[in-house]
């Protein structure tokens, strides 16, 4: 791997650290690589397989070394969009390629919305919004339970229904809220409450993420080229059903990658998938209409 340069960015609200890890290659543009909640940790791997070009990765706002200077408990897309609007503005660059997966993959689709002459190709990899799945109002409340679960209960019991919301196959029945809650124990999660009510992912980013709303007439005029992308794994889950929904708002194939959700891990987290696979499809789908 390139040697990595670690950067500091103020932006309105946060401090964002990112890093730059420049390629041996001749490709002079950069591919950023999002994710949201998770830090730029996760993409070592990843990073790994593009060694030739210029990678770049952060941490988003409210995590890992990118404090909030807002005092905040919560973040929006928005907010992420526009702290990635400075940071590739920052890269004095030109038009990034994107692979932005999960949360970050919402925060992507914002991002092009607003600014879409910074990216020339998006792959947006499941992006968990609720607000484009067939079952809608189902999926909006489940969602808003697993931040509730979390705030009343704590880090176990929310992260037991947030595991049992994204490895659900099929639609919400409207029914949800019946159902008996899964025991944390049966995750090998905490059954006690620590008290603490600063996760990054449920109780910072858990509403403002899966309530978005893309705006699709903006996605649709954009120069950039967006392709929404799911895990052949993830067939049926959330996540992978609200890409399905994105691409068919688009009007653009669904493209389907390796793996699963995080089909991009070698490790990292205690998660594996199949980086080199993944890598692979990532670089196709990249070099596809290649300008």
């Amino acid at each position: 791997m390139a040697e990595t340069d670690t950067r500091t960015l103020d932006t309105a609200g946060a401090r964002l650290r990112y890093d730059v890890r420049a390629g041996t290659g001749t490709d002079d543009r950069p591919l950023l690589l999002i994710g949201s909640p998770m830090d730029a940790s996760g993409f070592t791997t990843l990073a790994s397989h593009f060694a030739d070009r210029t990678v770049v990765t952060y941490d988003p706002r409210g995590v890992g070394r990118s404090e909030r200077t807002d005092g905040a408990a919560e973040s929006f897309p928005d907010e992420h969009a526009d702290d990635l609007v400075r940071l590739i503005e920052a890269l004095g660059s030109g038009p990034v390629d994107v692979f932005a997966s999960s949360g970050g993959a919402v925060n992507a689709l914002a991002l092009v919305a607003r600014r879409g002459d910074l990216v020339h190709t998006l792959v947006a990899h499941e992006p968990p919004t609720a607000q484009v799945v067939p079952d809608r109002e189902a999926a909006l409340g489940v969602c808003a339970d697993v931040r509730e679960t979390y705030l009343r209960d704590g880090w176990g019991a929310g992260m037991a229904k947030f595991i049992a919301v994204t490895s659900r196959t099929g639609p919400f029945p409207a029914n949800w809220a019946e159902e008996p809650a899964p025991s944390p124990a049966a995750f090998g999660l905490p059954t006690e409450d620590d008290g603490s009510r600063d996760d990054p992912l449920l109780g910072q980013n858990m509403r403002g993420c899966t309530s978005y709303r893309p705006d699709f007439t903006a996605l649709r005029a954009a120069p950039t080229r967006i392709v929404a992308a799911a895990g052949k794994e993830s067939e049926g889950t959330f996540a992978a059903r609200a890409a399905a929904a994105v691409a068919e708002q688009l009007g653009t194939p669904l493209a389907v990658f390796p793996s699963h959700h995080g089909g991009f891990l070698g490790g990292e987290f205690g998660q594996q998938g199949a980086p080199a696979e993944f890598a692979e499809a990532l670089r196709a789908t990249l070099d596809d209409q290649r300008d």
